[in-house]
């Protein structure tokens, strides 16, 4: 039997998003994910290796190469590939895409979120960075939030106009304190290193949802912003100990473990407790998540017409 290869057009026009986020639902409710990373350099060159094992859903291994000097050569910056491995004999199912894995595994874990902290009833959502993430989020949020208003916040104005003539109805903000002000929803993807977003412009009944930041020194909310709000994280294995936005404050004592009150494999925790008060959520991916995420495009994949 051949193994598919799973292209990115091709297989981003069998999936959805609700869909995506209940199959990440019902990953959750396996054995926990055994995940490891490895990481090879050249120079500058780098090979990234993400691999997961979940008993019930197989293996996978997702590899990524990242050539700083190829966008100048007219080659992407970022190549790579998911195999999917069988549970039961380990044997290779499919190879998919990696930017396919990436645009929804990283969206779709915002919006499972999303759909369980933020208020049914929310009308404005912001986004704030208008790269390749800003746009997935915006197709994300569309399909749980189809009544929604979406507001456009990125430091380039440039870029911002680009995204926002690629997606009618877009509106650009100005001011970013003053867009947060207005938003129900505020989903924030940026490589930002210093606080972007601030406690103090936050009022009751918001979900604020957090991308950008991946690495040790990298944070989108200042301290401000955490202590408002409660705190999810989609993995505590993954954020804890790796990422700024949860490391930074916990390493200077402004919070205690005791602040992040769940993660994803405490599922049923994922839930307002009045329509006032504040929800943060840190998407901080992972391997388990790519897992996951390819096994729903195989599914989607082998059950289209």
């Amino acid at each position: 039997m051949s193994i598919p290869m799973i292209p990115f057009t091709e297989g981003e026009a069998v999936l959805d998003w609700i869909g995506l986020t209940d199959a990440l639902a019902n990953g959750h409710t396996l054995p926990k994910a055994e995940i490891g990373d490895t990481f090879l350099y050249r120079g500058k060159d780098t090979l990234l290796s993400r691999a997961a094992w979940i008993d019930g859903l197989g293996m996978a291994v997702k590899t990524a190469t990242v050539f700083p000097d190829n966008p100048a050569k007219d080659v992407p910056m970022i190549n790579g590939g998911l195999n999917l491995y069988a549970d039961g004999d380990g044997t290779l199912e499919a190879i998919v895409d990696f930017h396919l894995v990436t645009k929804w595994k990283t969206a779709g874990d915002s919006l499972l979120a999303a759909r369980r902290l933020a208020r049914p009833d929310s009308r404005e959502i912001l986004i704030v960075g208008a790269g390749n993430q800003g746009r997935a989020l915006h197709a994300a949020y569309s399909a749980a939030f189809p009544q929604a208003r979406f507001i456009l916040w990125n430091r380039s104005r440039a870029n911002a106009e680009t995204m926002a003539s690629e997606l009618p109805g877009i509106t650009i903000a100005e001011d970013l304190e003053t867009a947060v002000t207005q938003a129900d929803i505020i989903t924030s993807a940026t490589m930002s290193t210093d606080p972007l977003i601030k406690g103090a412009w936050l009022r009751p009944g918001q979900h604020v949802d957090l991308i950008g930041a991946y690495r040790p020194d990298m944070r989108e909310v200042d301290d401000a912003a955490l202590l408002r709000a409660r705190v999810f994280v989609d993995s505590f294995d993954t954020t804890i100990g790796h990422i700024g936005e949860i490391n930074i404050p916990l390493e200077a004592g402004v919070i205690t473990r005791d602040n992040l009150i769940a993660d994803y494999y405490g599922l049923d925790a994922f839930k307002r407790q009045s329509d006032d008060e504040i929800t943060l959520f840190k998407n901080g991916g992972g391997a388990h998540l790519d897992l996951m995420t390819s096994r729903y495009i195989l599914d989607r994949w082998n059950a289209r017409g």
